[in-house]
């Protein structure tokens, strides 16, 4: 089994008019993982670039990475394979390199055909959209991604935003072990227990948003003021090694032995984003690092959901 690409390209946020030129223009610049999710909204777009690159025999289908999404309204063993097969249909793929929950939160089922993807509201046009819950536990989820694996529609299984609590549950009934485990991380949000928990189970870890603010300041959910690339430290490492702050913030993402998934539709910051290999970090500046950690999480349902869709939803104390 081949592993996953230390350094991925994440899909969240990148508009669907882009996708398929942004996708052929990072495999040119090296990117070989992809970070996809039905709930993005684009995967047809992304499978169009796949497609293209792969045509213009710029790579091969077995040289990529493609990971994606299981959404919470698909979460009844019902419906898991239909919402795989989505994402394989609009990707333009035989086969799924890495499926994972995309949370631990099971939505009321959205029929694909009613709305696709059916984002976070049971009903958008109804005259107060609410979010509704449904009675699905994980470990039923869990059973149907397995079946996933036994089909070959995937090689690999695993799990996005569970919490320390979460993988034990998971570890102690799992007959396929998930071989991903994708958190946001990044030196505001250093997540070491987790991550060492992780390994102790060996599962690897992926961080997504591993430049912490920068995905969500277009989106209100941070500040220019929040970002990591300012902070003394960050820029210290930079002078010294002759890098970005963005670089030696996610040096220091794969130095800890993460896998990271930064974005940019800029072909330059793309091939300065890969650009992070022919240099180390010294343990004083990995700690000075680790050391800005203020337990700062800016992709949180306990914050979000019940600003935007109506309902009070932590899955983080």
């Amino acid at each position: 089994m081949k592993n996953i690409p230390e350094i991925g390209f994440g899909l969240w946020k990148v508009a669907p008019a882009d996708c398929a030129d942004i996708v052929v223009e990072a495999i040119k610049a090296g990117y070989r993982h992809f970070d996809c999710a039905a709930d993005y909204g684009n995967e047809a777009e992304v499978g169009a670039g796949l497609k293209a690159a792969i045509d213009q025999k710029l790579v091969k289908r077995e040289d990529l990475w493609i990971t994606s999404k299981l959404w919470n309204t698909y979460h009844h063993p019902d419906h898991v394979e239909a919402a795989c097969r989505k994402s394989l249909d609009d990707l333009r793929l035989d086969y799924l390199d890495l499926y994972l929950i995309h949370f631990p939160i099971a939505l009321e089922y959205v029929p694909i055909e009613t709305r696709y993807p059916p984002e976070w509201l049971l009903d958008p046009d109804v005259d107060n959209p609410v979010m509704q819950r449904a009675p699905v536990p994980l470990h039923e989820t869990w059973g149907a991604m397995e079946q996933l694996v036994e089909k070959a529609f995937v090689r690999q299984i695993g799990v996005c935003n569970y919490n320390s609590a979460l993988i034990h549950d998971l570890m102690s009934y799992a007959k396929t072990a998930p071989a991903m485990l994708q958190i946001e991380a990044h030196p505001y949000l250093t997540q070491e227990k987790l991550i060492k928990l992780a390994g102790q189970y060996k599962i690897a870890v992926t961080a997504f948003s591993p430049l912490a603010a920068l995905s969500y300041v277009e989106l209100d959910m941070a500040g220019q003021g929040d970002s990591v690339l300012t902070e003394p430290v960050v820029q210290d490492a930079a002078s010294a090694h002759g890098k970005s702050p963005a670089q030696i913030v996610l040096r220091w993402g794969v130095q800890r032995g993460t896998s990271i998934i930064p974005k940019s539709s800029n072909p330059d910051r793309m091939k300065e984003n890969l650009a992070i290999t022919d240099f180390s970090l010294t343990a004083s500046e990995m700690s000075a690092i680790s050391g800005l950690n203020a337990n700062r999480r800016f992709n949180d349902p306990g914050v979000f959901c019940e600003a935007a869709f109506g309902l009070l939803n932590p899955i983080y104390d």
